[in-house]
């Protein structure tokens, strides 16, 4: 576990990524509902304006009060900073979702400090929605249309033939996954599947509301809020081979009790 930067700085470093989170997500909700044009980038992945300019503002206002950190962007790369603390952006997670009116994206932020993923938060404007954790710190969760902050724990769901599985894109029900993975073995043990997918779907495993969030090809700016929030939750998250890492190209998000058993069949021997 990160816990080379003293609990005052991840509180403090938390309390301000919370902030951006839910000011970018100010922003974006300016254009939500509206006809958006997108342009296409190299991965044939949509941008629209309301993503690049939250993501102008989370750097300008990262760089006024954390001037020597690091940030990567999913819009605009990487400035590299002076310290070993980097913050990691995605402005709209769920482009898709956002340009349909589909309130289930979110502002993503994570902070990695020497390397080790240490703040995240997944904030959801449209359904005033956010989650939150620091290493140590524990996992906090303001439900939609609430203003109280209540602990995130994950389920207690101890069988797969009871468990909820959340999937980004229903194409990988026919294991035609971009990552190669066979789903079948996973969705026919489970009791119920679901498409909540993109950020949201790795929300409700931290909030003990489903049990297993399966991404298989993943950015980090995509994963990295969620090994912090999951640990701090109760849960885990970690790539298709068990990792518990953000860098490693996938995400897989369980309430901790069902997670090897998940990891099997993703894997199967041979």
């Amino acid at each position: 576990m990160a816990l080379s930067a003293p609990p005052r700085y991840r509180g403090e470093l938390l309390e301000a990524a919370e902030r951006l989170a839910i000011a970018a997500g100010a922003l974006t909700l300016r254009y939500f509902g509206t006809v958006l044009s997108a342009d296409s980038k190299a991965d044939g992945t949509p941008v629209t304006l309301a993503d690049r300019e939250a993501e102008v503002y989370l750097r300008e206002e990262i760089r006024r009060a954390y001037p020597t950190h690091g940030v990567l962007g999913e819009e605009f790369g990487e400035e590299r900073g002076e310290t070993a603390i980097r913050w990691i952006l995605d402005p709209i997670d769920g482009t898709k979702s956002f340009m349909r009116g589909v309130p289930l994206y979110g502002v993503l932020i994570g902070i990695e400090v020497e390397g080790e993923a240490t703040v995240g938060v997944a904030h959801f404007p449209a359904l005033s929605e956010t989650i939150s954790a620091a290493t140590g710190l524990g996992c906090r969760w303001r439900a939609p249309g609430s203003s109280t902050v209540r602990s995130a724990q994950v389920s207690g769901v101890s069988d797969l033939d009871a468990a909820a599985l959340l999937l980004t894109d229903p194409k990988l029900l026919l294991g035609e996954s971009a990552g190669g993975a066979d789903l079948r073995p996973l969705t026919d043990a489970v009791s119920v599947v679901r498409g909540w997918g993109d950020a949201y779907g790795h929300l409700l495993v931290a909030t003990g509301r489903a049990d297993i969030m399966v991404d298989p090809v993943l950015s980090v700016w995509d994963t990295a809020p969620f090994l912090p929030i999951l640990r701090e939750a109760g849960g885990r998250f970690t790539d298709r081979s068990g990792v518990e890492t953000i860098h490693g190209h996938a995400g897989i998000s369980s309430n901790g009790i069902l997670h090897d058993q998940v990891l099997e069949r993703l894997n199967p021997p041979g």
